[in-house]
């Protein structure tokens, strides 16, 4: 156990026993876009990864904040960290998440925190991290949602020989390969964005991503042209991702086809639709405009560099 001096906290590796308070002060932060139960942040406290840990800051007997430090995927040699609780037990925090960081060669730590997370914002800053990648995320009411806008764009492309049908992840005639090669493509077209961009283009983990979805594709002669892929989750849908051909782009294809996809959403009784990518992504944030999604605040990757002479595997 670790205590600052001009701060209250002592900061240790987190417990199982602190799991309650660390999953109140993880759902404030977010600012209840997620909930996290005791028994999820339970769950990884007992599960031991290389690179993943937990910090707690406490003052007496009470936990008052935490940082949650994960491998970056996306992100060679980054560590992921996210800060939650009283600000004024970041700085420790950040100081024991630092230490382990380069003790574990860590070249990077990166942060991900929505634009109104003012106090982590403030922090990172004032820390010296950098904001490196802005993506942007989005939400649709479904009740409201109308695909009569989009009947003179289907009709031209049905017209073209273009129909868009629908695929469940198990289904024997999907043009399975076809539809991994254009997410492939898609992956290499995309701005890259360690927050936002898949870390494998194989076809096991596309697969992967659809496994709990629904697929939407524009044939035009047994030829994949555009598709689009959503998860299924209570709440409602997500768009996985959606890609086009380079050469069909440019032609309302992708927006054809995520438009029939929320159309069978709200056929099917979901309430709500989200999506997002990376801000520089222009052409799929024309698109999402188009079909009416409303914006909300920006998530934001902030990246601080470990210097070199401080990595130490040691």
């Amino acid at each position: 156990m670790t205590r600052h001096p001009k701060t209250p906290y002592d900061v240790r590796e987190a417990l199982p026993a602190d799991a309650p308070a660390l999953a109140r002060l993880l759902s404030d932060a977010y600012l209840g876009q997620w909930v996290y139960t005791p028994e999820r942040v339970a769950r990884r406290l007992e599960t031991v990864r290389p690179g993943q840990f937990t910090l707690s800051a406490s003052s007496g007997q009470e936990v008052r904040a935490g940082l949650d430090a994960d491998p970056f995927s996306t992100a060679a040699g980054g560590l992921r960290v996210q800060l939650y609780g009283d600000p004024a037990a970041f700085t420790p925090l950040y100081l024991g998440a630092l230490t382990r960081a380069s003790t574990l060669g860590y070249r990077q730590l990166l942060s991900v925190v929505r634009q109104d997370h003012r106090p982590q914002i403030e922090f990172l800053g004032a820390a010296g991290f950098r904001n490196a990648y802005q993506s942007w995320g989005a939400h649709l009411d479904l009740s409201s949602f109308d695909f009569a806008p989009y009947r003179a764009l289907e009709e031209k492309h049905y017209l073209d020989g273009t129909e868009v049908h629908s695929y469940a992840p198990d289904s024997p005639d999907a043009p399975w390969d076809a539809l991994h090669r254009l997410y492939a493509e898609g992956l290499q077209s995309t701005p890259k964005n360690p927050t936002t961009t898949h870390d494998s283009s194989s076809p096991e983990y596309f697969r992967s991503e659809i496994a709990s979805g629904w697929v939407f594709a524009a044939l035009r002669r047994g030829e994949v042209l555009s598709y689009s892929a959503l998860g299924l989750n209570e709440a409602g849908v997500d768009s996985e991702h959606t890609a086009s051909r380079a050469a069909s782009r440019g032609q309302g294809l992708a927006t054809l086809t995520k438009a029939t996809a929320l159309a069978w959403a709200r056929e099917q009784g979901y309430a709500t639709a989200s999506t997002g990518g990376n801000v520089a992504n222009l052409p799929m944030l024309r698109v999402n405009t188009r079909l009416g999604y409303r914006p909300e605040p920006m998530w934001l990757t902030w990246v601080q560099d470990i210097p070199a002479g401080v990595i130490s595997p040691a």
